[in-house]
C-alpha cells in the first residue's frame, strides 16, 4: 500500500474560513495523472467566492496530459540556497525529492499568492510520516505559552460536527486545542490509525498562537 495515491484540492476565503474540497488529482492506470473538480464541493466554495484554478479554468470536465507538471509550478526550486531547510522542515525522504506528486502532497503545494492546498489522502504504512496544520486556531485563540515544540498531542473523533464526518478533535492532555484538517483527517478512521502520534512540530505565535504544524506518524 502507497502512502497515499490521490491528492486533494482544498480552497478557502481566507485564514479562518472554512476549507472546500473542490478537486482531486491522481494517478491513472497508465501513469499519468489526471484532475477534475468536485462539482458538490465547487458549488459550496462559490457561496465564499471560489474562482477555479487558473489553468483549469472549466470545472465540468477532466484534465489530464502535463497537470501534475502544471500544479508542480507550486514547489520550491531545487536551486535555492535555502532547499535544505525546506526539506528538513517537511521532512523530505531523500529519494522522494524530485518525485512531484509526493512533494505536492507533503508539502501542500502552499503559496502566499492564494488559498489552494493540496491535501494528501494518507495510509497508516509502516514509517509513514507527515505534517498537517493545526485547524481552528482562530477559534479557539489559544495563548501562546498553550503549546511548544515537541508536545505530544492525542486526538478523538468528533462525531457532533455537522460540516465533516470524518472530524478529529486535538487535545493536549485534556484540553482540547484544534481540529485535524480536511483530509488530512481521514487517516484517523482508518485499520491501524491507533497507532498514529502527534506531535506539535513548530508553533508561530503572537500574542496567542497563529500557526501550528502537527507531526503525525506510525
Amino acid at each position: 500500500m502507497k502512502e497515499f495515491d490521490k491528492i486533494y484540492l482544498s480552497w478557502r476565503k481566507g485564514q479562518g474560513s472554512r476549507r472546500h474540497i473542490v478537486g482531486v488529482l491522481q494517478q491513472t492506470p497508465d501513469g499519468n495523472f489526471e484532475f477534475s473538480y468536485d462539482t458538490a464541493g465547487v458549488e459550496k466554495a462559490k457561496t465564499d467566492g471560489f474562482s477555479p484554478y487558473t489553468e483549469f479554468p472549466d470545472v465540468t470536465k477532466s484534465y489530464n496530459g502535463n497537470v501534475l507538471d502544471i500544479f508542480a509550478q507550486r514547489l520550491i526550486k531545487s536551486e535555492r540556497p535555502d532547499i535544505q531547510n525546506f526539506y528538513d522542515f517537511w521532512e523530505i525522504e531523500p529519494q522522494y525529492k524530485d518525485d512531484k506528486f509526493y512533494m505536492l502532497g507533503h508539502t501542500q503545494g502552499l503559496q502566499p499568492t492564494d488559498n489552494f492546498e493540496f491535501l494528501a489522502d494518507y495510509n497508516p504504512v509502516e514509517g509513514l510520516h507527515f505534517l498537517t496544520e493545526l485547524a481552528g486556531l482562530s477559534t479557539y485563540k489559544l495563548p501562546s505559552g498553550a503549546l511548544k515544540e515537541g508536545d505530544e498531542l492525542r486526538f478523538e473523533f468528533d462525531k457532533s460536527n455537522e460540516h465533516d464526518p470524518n472530524a478529529v478533535t486535538v487535545f493536549k492532555i485534556d484540553v482540547e486545542i484544534g481540529h485535524i484538517k480536511k483530509i488530512h483527517c481521514k487517516i484517523f478512521h482508518k485499520p491501524g490509525a491507533e497507532n498514529l502520534k502527534l506531535t506539535v512540530k513548530s508553533v508561530d505565535k503572537n500574542g496567542i498562537i497563529k500557526k501550528a504544524f502537527i507531526k503525525v506518524s506510525m
